[in-house]
């Protein structure tokens, strides 16, 4: 089975090559930079392509032969437009394992357009956003009628330069909450709260801007969501001076210098098989009443693998709702589950 992996040199993109080899897949793999391109396809024994995102036609040849392309090069706001277009050219599927809001905004808009080409348009594959999204939608049918949603993401392990590079952006000093079906800006780090993830002790969730605030309502149809990030005693301090200096990381010289300072690569084999995913999620309606479940998973890399396969095979299998879908709108709430080392548990309210 080949699709287009694009973005396949990157640390992500190349531990996605690495699964398929091991699982029968064959993909092209595709991207910007030829040398490093042609010593993994050669590695791997995979076909590559050298293609740039703002060079349309060569896109366009570039997905004539697959059905559908996971794109895997990031940062997804600056990444996604040029081969979402594409695909809606050449009427491909488009897959990918962004978390950022504007990207889910973006593809939202083109839906309509990819429902008339018979395009699925499915981004957030990965770890962003296929568990919490799935653990949404399960978690809301514990309880028909939920007005509103509370989502916590806990992800302990090292973390690559493209996800530090992307999380450079959140520290520009405002978060997003859906207050009655709108996305309403709230300073970053203004939320906290407690969340039982399962080891014993609660730990503190900070407000953040993460993409389930738009997913979610879609997932679930629930028009009220606020999402939580677990950190580190110290980033929670760090959130203390985003008012001040979040302006200046989000954009411009000084986000490019911090970016490129940043060390490249990724956790290795052994960092992974450490690491560990939690996500929870309650749910609340009009009366007061709540129901709440919490996913336990492997290390975030490692489940955005696993993910972005169960997405792809289902799509290579014919399962493929066009339109724009987020991941549990398209494939349901136990599709996480049939990832490896993920469980999940209702939890008594």
């Amino acid at each position: 089975m080949s699709f287009l992996l694009y973005g396949a040199t990157g640390y992500t993109g190349e531990l996605v090559a690495e699964a398929c080899v091991a699982r029968g897949l064959r993909p092209t793999l595709a991207g910007r930079n030829a040398a490093p391109l042609a010593a993994l396809a050669s590695r791997l024994g995979l076909p590559h392509v050298v293609v740039a995102l703002d060079d349309p036609t060569a896109l366009d040849r570039a997905l004539a032969d697959a059905p559908l392309v996971l794109h895997c090069a990031g940062p997804f706001a600056e990444t996604s437009r040029p081969m979402l277009d594409a695909c809606l050219r050449t009427g491909r599927h488009y897959l990918d394992i962004t978390g950022e809001i504007p990207v889910f905004e973006a593809a939202q808009a083109k839906g309509a357009e990819a429902k008339t080409r018979g395009v699925l348009l499915l981004p957030g594959v990965g770890f962003d956003v296929v568990p919490s999204d799935c653990l949404a939608l399960h978690a809301s049918r514990l309880l028909p009628g939920a007005t509103s949603l509370e989502l916590c993401v806990a992800s302990f392990g090292s973390v690559s330069h493209g996800t530090a590079a992307t999380a450079i952006t959140l520290f520009r000093g405002e978060s997003v909450e859906r207050v009655g079906g709108r996305l309403v800006p709230v300073r970053f780090g203004k939320r906290r709260r407690a969340f039982d993830l399962g080891d014993g002790r609660e730990q503190i969730g900070v407000g953040a801007p993460l993409a389930d605030v738009f997913t979610a309502s879609i997932s679930t149809g629930v028009q009220n969501i606020r999402a939580y990030l677990v950190l580190g005693a110290k980033l929670r301090r760090a959130l203390m001076l985003a008012p001040l200096f979040g302006p200046l990381l989000g954009v411009g010289p000084i986000a490019r210098a911090l970016r490129s300072s940043l060390p490249p690569g990724g956790p290795d084999e052994a960092a992974r098989a450490r690491g560990r995913t939690v996500v929870v999620a309650e749910v609340t309606d009009a009366a007061g009443r709540r129901a709440a479940a919490r996913l336990n998973g492997p290390d975030a890399y490692t489940l955005t693998v696993e993910c972005a396969l169960l997405c792809v095979r289902r799509v290579l299998g014919g399962a493929a709702p066009p339109g724009f879908h987020t991941p549990a709108s398209a494939f349901g709430a136990d599709l996480v589950l049939e990832a490896p080392g993920v469980t999940r548990v209702d939890l008594a309210q």
